[in-house]
């Protein structure tokens, strides 16, 4: 599968999270995701608007879902996703409705391994559920709270290998990516490279990032890109 950049829209304002997405596809990434706190705001208006925007694009609904999962899927699919999230410590029944309603709807389903103790058994299990995606997945307040005590903070290239190696559907790493970590992500066979807080989105706020972002993520977008051709 050619490598892909997904920016990660953790954004409240639809009318930035527009404005952040236009710099995006002019630095060239592939997949736009609502995230979850855009989703939170603005519900499917969120994706509603993404969608208008970027007609052909694909767009990653990250509404985490635990419950409730083939209508959660539904809303999101009608607002315009291609892709809906469903967390891997759900209930095994959810997860079977979001495939299920992700077959009836067209749209791809992406089990997300966050809190999960094992997670590379939690990604055999969400490939065992019949998911098209693999997300492993670092958690913002875990990065968080482990740096503030001091301690070691995981990244989300750690296990990527062995995750990777454990299942047949393609793998995405989320959480707190370094630009080099980022570059380097489909060394590790993971070929959906996802760029949020702290290189698109404000580490400290629900804004995107100050700085050159453009830049950032146009040599992001080269690198990796070049590492599939």
């Amino acid at each position: 599968m050619k490598a892909i950049v997904q920016v990660s829209l953790d954004i409240i304002s639809i009318p930035e999270a527009l404005e952040t997405a236009r710099l995006a596809m002019r630095s060239g990434v592939d997949w736009l995701e609502a995230g979850t706190p855009l989703i939170i705001a603005e519900g499917m208006n969120g994706v509603r608007a993404l969608r208008s925007e970027f007609p052909d694009k694909p767009i990653v609904a990250d509404l985490k879902i635990m419950d409730g999962g083939w209508l959660e899927a539904e809303i999101m699919a009608k607002a315009g996703a291609t892709h809906v999230v469903v967390m891997e410590r759900a209930h095994p029944e959810t997860i079977k409705m979001v495939v299920q309603a992700g077959r009836d709807l067209g749209v791809k389903v992406m089990g997300d391994n966050l809190g999960a103790k094992d997670k590379i058994a939690a990604a055999k299990r969400i490939e065992d559920f019949g998911c098209d995606f693999v997300i492993h997945h670092i958690g913002y307040d875990e990065r968080r709270g482990l740096a503030a005590a001091g301690k070691p903070c995981p990244t989300p290239l750690d296990q990527l290998r062995e995750i990777v190696g454990a299942v047949q559907i393609p793998v995405q790493a989320v959480g707190g990516l370094s630009t080099e970590q980022a570059i380097r992500t489909p060394e590790y066979g993971a070929s959906l490279v996802v760029l949020g807080a702290p290189l698109a989105i404000d580490a400290d706020s629900f804004k995107t990032a100050g700085g050159d972002l453009e830049s950032k993520l146009r040599l992001i977008c080269e690198k990796v890109h070049a590492y599939s051709s």
